[in-house]
C-alpha cells in the first residue's frame, strides 16, 4: 500500500503561530510568572484586543521548560455550548471520553492530571464564564501540581483564583515606550523603510494615547500608514476620537478606541471587503478559501471577488493568514469576529448559519461517501480541520430549529455519519449530537432510524450495553424489515457485536449471519460488509475458530489493499496480528500489531489505537519484553478506562491480558513491572505512539526501529527500566552520565540545544529521577 499523503494534526501544545513579533510586555511577563509560581489559578482579564492570548502564549514559550510534564493550549472561541468544555481540553490532551455512570468527561480530566505538573491555558472564557469557573473550581480542588492560566473579559470569581488586569501598553514618549515601541514595528511592516525619528515621534506618541495603548488599535491604525502619513493619521483619530466620544458617552475609553479603530477599518474597507468581513463572521474557527467561497458566495459576492476581499482584508490586518501541513488557512480575531457577525440582522445570520451548516454537512457526507476508498484519510482530515465550524453549524440548528428543511439535512447528515467518531470528533461527542438530534422536531422517521442504528454503535463501543439494548429496539422498529431494510440489517449487526461484547458469542454470531444475509439481499455499501467480517473475525479469536477467523481477515485485508483503503485495512492486520498471536507467533503479532498501528495513528479512532496497542503488549510479553510490554499495556489499560470497559468485558480478551501481564511482571519483577506500568497509565495515545515508534517528547522523529528490537534476540537485556529508553535517549543518557553539558552534548551529537534539554527531561521522567546527577547510579547499578 502507498504512504498516506494526508495526516490528521497531532496532539500538541496547541500554542497557536503568531504572524508577527512579540514587543513589549516584558513587565507583564514576569509577573505572569511570578504569579504561576504562587497561584495555581491565574486569571488574564482585561477588554477585547488589549493582547490577553498573546501574552499568555508567549508566556507559555517562555515558561514551558518549568513543567515537566507540558503545557497545553486550548482555545474556547469557537466553542457555543459548555457541555463541551471538558471535551475540547481532553482533545488537547488527546484523551478519549464517554459518557454513562461510571465516568464524566470531567472525571477522566481530573483522573488524568491528578498528579501531573502542567500549565492548562484556557483562552477566550468569557462567553461560558459560569461553565469554565466551575470546571476550574473542579480540577484546582481535585488536582495537587496543576496550574491553569485563564484569559478572558470577565474572571471566574472562585476561590483561589488570582486576577491579573492586564493594563494597556504604556504610551508615554520615547522608544522605551511599549505602545510606541509596537506602533514602530507594526508600522515598518505596513510600510517598508519606516523609522521612528524626531520628526514623527510626536505623532506616534499621540496617535498611541487617542488609542488607550491598545495592542489590537495600534495594529489597526498602522495598516492606514500606506495611504496616510504618521501626522494625517493622527489627525484624523483625533476627529474620530471625539465624534465617538459624544455619540458613545456610556462605553469604557479602551471601549471607544477599539470601537473607533474597527469602524474606521470597516469604513476603509471596499463594500465587497465589508460583505466578506461580516459573512465570514460566521466561522467559529478557521477556513480556507473553498469555504469561504462556499459559504459567503451568492450572486452579490462571486468567488474572484472572495479572493481578491480575502487578500485585502489580509493586509489590512481584519483576517489573519495562517499557513501549516493542511494548507493555507484564515481566521478572524474574536473581536472582529464579533464587530462582523454584529453587522448582520437575524435574516441574514440564520442565512450564513444555514449556509455554513450545508457546507459542514457535506464535508461529513464526503467523509462517509469516502469512507471505503484512497480518499479515505484526506476526507477525514477535512472533518478533523473544520471540527470548530462543525460544532458551530449543529449547535445553530439545535438551538434554532426553526426551520423544518435544515432540521432534516442535519438530521441526515448525522444519520449517515457512522465514522465520525473516527474523524476527530470524539465518541463522547458524536454520541451527544446524535441524542439531540433525537430530540429535534420533525425529524423523519427513516433519519430518526438511522440516527438510532448510529447511537446504538456508539453506545456499543463505549460499553454502555444497556443504553445500546434500549436504542437497537428503537432502531429496529423504525427501520422495520420494508421502510428501510439495509439501516434494519445494519441494527442487527450492532445486536450481534453489542452480544458479542457481552460474552454471549452463539446469539452474536446468530445475528452476525443475519445480518450479512441483508446486506447481501439488499445491496449495502462495502464498508458494512468490511465491518461485519472484522466483527466476526474477532469473534471467531474469541471461539479459538482460528482458521475462520484469519479467513474473514484476510478477505477484509486483500480487498482494502487493492484499492488503497487505509483504515479497515489496519483492522484487517490488527486481526491476522491476534491470529498469529493465537497460532504462538509473537513475532509475526508484533508485526502485524506495529504496522497497524501506523496505519491507525493517522486516524483519530481512540478504539483502533487501544485495540492494537493491547495486541503489541500482549506479543510483547509473549516475546520476553518484559519492560516495554508493561508500559504499552499500562498505557492501553488507562486508554480502555477512559473509552469503556476493559477489552469490553470480553472473557478472552481479558484472559490473554492477565496471561501477558502474568508473563511480563514474571520476567521483571515486581517492583520494575509497577514501574513500567505507572509509566505507560500516565502516557496519553499520541505520547504511547511516539514511544512505541521511538520519537523523542520534542517531536523530533528518528526512524522506527529495527524490529529485531523485539525479537527473542535482545529478550535478556530487557532487565530494568533502561529499556523504556529509546537509542537516542540512551545516548545522551551515557552522556549525561560522563558529566557532559547539554551544550556539548548537541554539539557532540550535531543536535540543538533544546532539543538535548528535551531528551534529557524526558528520559528523567522515564527513569523516575528528579536530577541529572542521579543518571550516572540508574545507568549503572544494573
Amino acid at each position: 500500500m502507498t504512504t498516506p499523503a494526508f495526516e490528521l494534526p497531532s496532539i500538541g501544545t496547541g500554542l497557536p503561530q503568531q504572524p508577527t513579533s512579540f514587543v513589549g510586555r516584558h513587565h507583564e511577563l514576569r509577573e505572569v510568572r511570578r504569579l504561576l509560581g504562587d497561584h495555581r489559578l491565574v486569571s488574564v482579564v482585561g477588554p477585547g484586543g488589549i493582547g490577553k492570548t498573546r501574552l499568555s502564549v508567549r508566556a507559555a514559550e517562555e515558561y514551558r521548560r518549568a513543567f515537566p510534564d507540558g503545557v497545553r493550549f486550548v482555545e474556547f472561541a469557537a466553542l457555543r455550548s459548555e457541555n463541551l468544555l471538558s471535551q475540547a481540553i481532553a482533545d488537547r490532551l488527546g484523551l478519549e471520553t464517554r459518557d454513562g455512570p461510571e465516568s464524566s468527561a470531567d472525571d477522566i480530566l481530573i483522573e488524568y492530571l491528578r498528579n501531573r505538573r502542567m500549565l492548562l491555558i484556557l483562552d477566550n472564557c468569557e462567553h461560558l464564564v459560569e461553565g469554565v469557573a466551575a470546571l476550574a473550581s473542579r480540577l484546582i480542588e481535585e488536582t495537587s501540581n496543576l496550574r491553569i492560566l485563564t484569559t478572558s473579559r470577565e474572571y471566574l470569581a472562585i476561590p483561589g483564583e488570582y486576577v491579573f488586569h492586564l493594563p494597556p501598553l504604556p504610551t508615554h514618549a520615547g522608544t522605551g515606550s511599549g505602545a510606541v515601541e509596537l506602533f514602530a514595528n507594526r508600522a515598518e511592516s505596513a510600510l517598508s523603510g519606516f523609522e521612528l525619528s524626531d520628526s514623527n515621534a510626536e505623532a506616534v506618541r499621540r496617535i498611541c494615547q487617542r488609542l488607550d495603548g491598545l495592542p489590537l488599535a495600534i495594529e489597526l491604525a498602522c495598516t492606514r500608514l500606506n495611504v496616510l502619513s504618521v501626522e494625517d493619521l493622527a489627525e484624523r483619530l483625533d476627529r474620530r476620537l471625539s465624534m465617538l466620544t459624544v455619540s458613545a458617552r456610556g462605553r469604557t475609553p479602551r471601549h471607544r478606541s477599539l470601537q473607533a479603530t474597527i469602524d474606521w477599518s470597516y469604513e476603509l474597507c471596499s463594500e465587497t471587503e465589508r460583505t466578506l468581513w461580516c459573512r465570514a463572521s460566521v466561522f467559529a474557527d478557521s477556513f480556507d478559501l473553498a469555504a469561504a467561497v462556499a459559504v459567503c458566495s451568492d450572486d452579490v459576492l462571486s468567488e474572484d471577488e472572495i479572493m481578491e476581499a480575502a487578500a485585502a482584508l489580509v493586509a489590512k490586518s481584519v483576517v489573519v493568514r495562517e499557513t501549516s501541513q493542511d494548507g493555507v488557512r484564515f481566521r478572524l480575531l474574536e473581536s472582529i469576529r464579533e464587530y462582523g457577525w454584529g453587522k448582520l440582522n437575524v435574516p441574514e445570520r440564520r442565512h450564513m448559519n444555514t449556509n455554513l451548516l450545508e457546507y459542514c454537512a457535506h464535508i461529513i457526507e464526503e467523509s462517509t461517501a469516502s469512507w471505503y476508498g484512497p480518499e479515505q484519510l484526506a476526507r477525514a482530515t477535512a472533518v478533523s480541520i473544520n471540527r470548530g465550524n462543525i460544532r458551530a453549524a449543529l449547535h445553530s440548528v439545535m438551538n434554532d430549529p426553526a426551520e423544518p428543511a435544515l432540521v432534516q439535512r442535519a438530521a441526515d447528515t448525522l444519520g449517515a455519519s457512522r465514522f465520525l467518531w473516527a474523524c476527530g470528533i470524539s465518541v463522547r461527542e458524536h454520541r451527544m449530537w446524535l441524542t439531540q438530534a433525537l430530540d429535534l422536531p420533525g425529524v423523519s422517521r427513516t433519519a430518526r432510524g438511522r440516527i438510532l442504528t448510529v447511537l446504538a454503535l456508539v453506545q456499543t463501543l463505549q460499553g454502555d450495553r444497556d443504553a445500546a439494548d434500549f436504542t437497537l429496539r428503537r432502531a429496529r422498529e423504525l427501520a422495520g424489515d420494508r421502510e428501510d431494510p439495509v439501516t434494519r440489517s445494519f441494527a442487527v449487526h450492532i445486536t450481534g457485536l453489542r452480544d458479542f461484547f457481552a460474552g454471549r458469542p452463539d446469539s452474536g454470531m446468530a445475528y452476525l449471519d443475519e445480518a450479512e444475509r441483508g446486506y447481501q439481499l439488499y445491496g449495502s455499501e462495502p464498508e458494512l460488509v468490511s465491518m461485519l467480517q472484522i466483527h466476526r473475525g474477532m469473534l471467531l479469536c474469541s471461539t479459538q475458530d482460528v482458521s475462520s477467523a484469519a479467513e474473514a481477515f484476510n478477505r477484509v485485508f486483500t480487498k482494502t489493499d487493492e484499492i488503497g483503503e487505509l483504515w479497515f485495512h489496519s483492522y484487517a492486520t490488527y486481526g491476522l496480528g491476534h491470529v498469529a498471536l493465537l497460532e504462538n507467533a509473537p513475532d509475526t503479532a508484533v508485526q502485524r500489531a506495529l504496522e497497524a498501528l501506523r496505519y491507525q495513528r493517522e486516524f483519530a479512532d481512540p478504539i483502533g489505537k487501544t485495540v492494537m496497542a493491547d495486541l503489541l503488549g500482549w506479543a510483547l510479553a509473549a516475546q520476553g519484553h518484559g519492560a516495554r510490554a508493561a508500559v504499552v499495556l499500562g498505557a492501553a489499560s488507562s486508554m480502555w478506562g477512559s473509552i469503556g470497559q476493559q477489552l469490553y468485558g470480553a472473557d478472552h480478551w481479558n484472559t490473554l491480558r492477565e496471561r501477558a501481564v502474568h508473563t511480563a511482571r514474571r520476567h521483571i519483577g515486581t517492583s520494575a513491572f509497577d514501574a513500567a506500568w505507572a509509566r505507560g497509565q500516565a502516557m496519553t495515545a499520541p505520547e504511547l505512539l511516539a514511544y512505541i515508534f521511538d520519537e523523542d517528547c520534542t517531536g523530533d522523529e528518528h526512524p522506527v526501529p529495527d524490529r529485531g528490537r523485539f525479537t527473542r534476540a535482545t529478550a535478556n537485556a530487557d532487565t530494568s527500566q533502561l529499556e523504556l529508553l529509546s537509542p537516542r535517549e540512551r545516548e545522551v543518557a551515557d552522556l549525561v552520565a560522563q558529566g557532559l553539558t547539554n551544550k556539548q552534548i548537541a554539539e557532540k551529537l550535531v543536535l540543538s540545544p533544546r532539543t538535548v534539554e528535551g531528551h534529557v527531561e524526558h528520559l528523567l521522567r522515564k527513569l523516575c529521577l528528579s536530577r541529572r546527577t542521579e543518571v550516572p547510579r540508574a545507568l549503572f547499578s544494573t
